[in-house]
């Protein structure tokens, strides 16, 4: 898993809408591919995350979620467009990394929280 110290890089990214699947595959040769409803539930937004410690917002009903762009910011991350009109978050490449990491982690909370509060993946 990446530490603070490390930095990894993006050397192919690639979404494919069929599958809503976006694909990095970074220097290192680990080969990441996350989906577009996981990118936006976790989106680094402030609309998500919050302001502080704590203020994280369960973001339900985007099942069926898609990625209408990718657009580079600097040489440091890539800014998501979803189909939903989010477009906000800045994914860096430690972030995007980070997430390939623990992805089947964070996919779990995700569903345990929407069944916590009741809420549904579905629109």
């Amino acid at each position: 898993m990446s530490t603070p110290e490390t930095q990894h890089w993006p050397q192919e990214i690639d979404y494919d809408s069929a599958s809503k699947r976006l694909r990095i595959v970074f220097d290192n040769g680990v080969d990441v591919s996350l989906s577009a409803e996981l990118l936006r539930v976790e989106s680094p937004s402030a609309e998500v995350r919050g302001h502080g410690a704590g203020q994280k917002t369960i973001v339900p009903g985007r099942r069926h979620v898609g990625i209408m762009k990718v657009e580079p910011v600097g040489n440091y991350a890539v800014r998501l467009v979803f189909d939903d009109l989010h477009d906000t978050g800045l994914y860096s490449w430690r972030y995007l990394y980070e997430l390939g990491q623990t992805q089947d982690r964070l996919w779990q909370d995700y569903l345990a929280a929407l069944d916590q509060q009741g809420l549904s993946r579905d629109p």
